[in-house]
């Protein structure tokens, strides 16, 4: 082995283990949200990109949102993993205002094609006056965004 090839390898190794580091990091990073208000409900959007709806669990508790992603990585023909830098298994949580009355089971979870995950919980004063459409009384899933995907809501 050559002192070149013998640079190579040993770059090459702390390549991959700086990418493995950071898929580490990302792991214990929380997913970014914003949580938006409007007088019917409550708008959670977490940052889910690489994920498909499968991979995503949606689960709300005691004024908490809270999602986990175990996402799988593609594999490519014809390449070499150089840099595995995304993490696989993510998490998020977004607290709701204190003061908040929600109907959880009445929520909605869609992920868009870019990997927006938006959930969507009305509150229950919305409920009551019946601005809300019951989820099984909806006329049909054509009123859901193109490009999205509907996820279940776990409480």
């Amino acid at each position: 082995m050559s002192l070149s090839s013998l640079a190579d390898a040993v770059g090459a190794a702390l390549y991959r283990q700086v990418g493995r580091a950071n898929g580490r990091v990302q792991r214990h990073r929380p997913l970014a949200v914003d949580v938006l208000e409007n007088e019917t409900g409550y708008l959670v959007v977490f940052d889910a990109p690489g994920t498909g709806p499968d991979d995503i669990q949606v689960r709300y508790l005691e004024g908490t949102v809270t999602v986990k992603i175990d996402r799988f990585r593609q594999f490519h023909d014809g390449y070499e993993m150089r840099f595995p830098g995304r993490g696989m298994e993510l998490e998020g949580e977004a607290d709701l205002p204190g003061d908040a009355l929600v109907e959880p089971d009445a929520g909605t979870a869609t992920l868009s094609e870019t990997g927006a995950l938006r959930i969507e919980i009305p509150k229950h004063s919305a409920i009551d006056d019946g601005e809300i459409e019951d989820a099984s009384t909806a006329e049909d899933a054509s009123d859901t965004e193109p490009g999205t995907d509907e996820i279940p809501i776990d409480d």
